[in-house]
């Protein structure tokens, strides 16, 4: 059975490591667009807070008429 055989261990695979270096500038501009997709992100249009209020309105219409 090759699981009990002494010479059957797995070994580790190798790999190469390539370090990386900081670079504040870089980082500077990556928390800048994340900042304004954030932003973007938040802001909504006024029209879709109006079809969900009146969304909101034909449904409790439709209960009403039909309760």
């Amino acid at each position: 059975m090759g699981i009990f055989r002494p010479g059957s261990r797995r070994k580790n695979k190798s790999f190469s490591y390539e370090p990386r270096h900081y670079n504040p500038d870089e980082d500077e501009d990556l928390k800048r667009r994340m900042r304004s997709k954030r932003r973007a992100h938040r802001r909504r249009n006024p029209m879709s807070l109006l079809y969900l209020i009146g969304l909101l309105l034909f449904a409790l219409y439709i209960y009403q008429a039909l309760g």
